[in-house]
């Protein structure tokens, strides 16, 4: 099958989100119009018997105005950590990968990642790399034909992935599956590298820090995502020929943050350019700093085993996991490494509003995990 051919059956993107175009394109259906939403509880419910979560849509979190307060303040004083920690990335990629290079960033928490570091790379190289959001969904893997759209609409360049943060590893192996996937299928040899700020759970190779901090865009859901919900894979919406669905909630866009958080840390890369191009050059020079151990799974079985949890699917680890537990899912209970971890604000003040039990929990690779209260009360201890 020839790109050409490819490219004749592919739908053309539509305008979606509250990015500028020249940030980012979503390569998403619109279902803006499709009722998919449901309440926490039946969702949970649903998901625990065996329907796939991107068959529906979690009813989006309202933060209280504390909260929000506490997204404004993480915002000032985490920004050039984000800015460092994006820089490097960059630079990283920009060392491996130089200008023939798409950036695929995964809808959504990628999606503002993908956008600083286009931003750094036009700022520092005066080089505009495209950028695309794209659905990649556990359990049933990437949108091949937002691959096929890239490549095609791009030949010559290879792909890098885009994310926030590593969890457990999940969606890096996904990615790693969609590689043998793409290649026996249309004989196309995908990189499954997965660049993300923080890799805390060591399964990436591109990464800005490996610490568990903050990153304040994932203290909200949609509003600092481009108004874009999660991606939905359902055989009556979405056909063989679409892309991945999702929703743009533009009835929320006098809440929306996506702008002001990524115009935040973009401000702040002029001053972190020498660090970031000292810190990259290290990695580079160094490959045990960047060796992928997938460490954070040795938690996560201690964690099963101490709880008694089955299902390593009820087990999220990380700031950025654990804060998207409390805003969607059913938390049993949190676990932290100390009660005085500075990036834990935002999680002390969901669980209190949640009324969720937080215990510390010593010697964890990560500053904390969310576990959900499993729906059959036999797997917990």
């Amino acid at each position: 099958m020839s790109m050409h051919t490819i490219m004749k059956e592919l739908p053309e993107p539509t305008p979606l989100g509250s990015y500028s175009p020249e940030d980012v394109v979503f390569l998403l259906k619109d279902l803006s119009h499709s009722k998919l939403e449901q309440g926490t509880e039946d969702r949970e419910e649903a998901i625990q018997s065996g329907t796939h979560y991107s068959e529906m849509l979690p009813v989006e979190y309202q933060p209280t105005q504390e909260y929000i307060g506490l997204f404004h303040d993480t915002l000032q004083t985490t920004a050039r950590k984000v800015a460092l920690a994006s820089a490097i990335t960059a630079e990283l990629i920009w060392e491996k990968r130089g200008p023939k290079t798409v950036l695929a960033s995964l809808a959504r928490a990628g999606t503002p990642i993908g956008i600083l570091i286009k931003r750094y790379i036009r700022l520092v190289y005066q080089h505009e790399l495209p950028h695309y959001s794209i659905s990649i969904i556990r359990g049933k893997g990437i949108d091949e034909n937002a691959v096929l759209y890239m490549l095609s609409r791009h030949p010559g360049h290879g792909i890098q992935f885009v994310d926030g943060w590593t969890g457990k590893g999940a969606i890096r192996n996904v990615l790693i599956q969609a590689r043998e996937t793409i290649r026996t299928k249309y004989g196309i040899t995908i990189d499954d590298d997965l660049a993300v700020l923080a890799d805390p759970g060591c399964c990436s190779a591109t990464f800005g820090t490996r610490e568990d901090f903050l990153i304040p865009s994932a203290c909200l859901n949609s509003t600092v995502s481009g108004l874009m919900s999660r991606t939905i894979l359902r055989d009556d919406l979405i056909r063989p020929e679409d892309f991945h669905g999702a929703k743009f909630y533009e009835e929320w866009l006098k809440d929306d943050v996506s702008n002001l958080f990524v115009d935040t840390i973009s401000a702040c890369f002029p001053e972190v350019i020498d660090e970031a191009k000292q810190q990259a050059a290290f990695l580079s020079g160094n490959p045990h700093e960047t060796e992928v151990t997938w460490k954070g799974m040795r938690d996560i079985k201690r964690i099963q085993e101490d709880f008694g949890i089955t299902d390593v699917n009820l087990v999220k680890p990380g700031v950025g996991e654990t804060t998207r537990v409390l805003l969607r899912r059913v938390p049993w209970k949190i676990l932290v490494d100390r009660m005085d971890n500075p990036n834990l604000k935002h999680i002390l003040l969901l669980a209190k509003d949640r009324n969720v039990p937080v215990e510390e929990y010593p010697d964890l690779t990560y500053s904390c995990c969310g576990i959900i209260k499993p729906v059959n009360e036999g797997e917990q201890s």
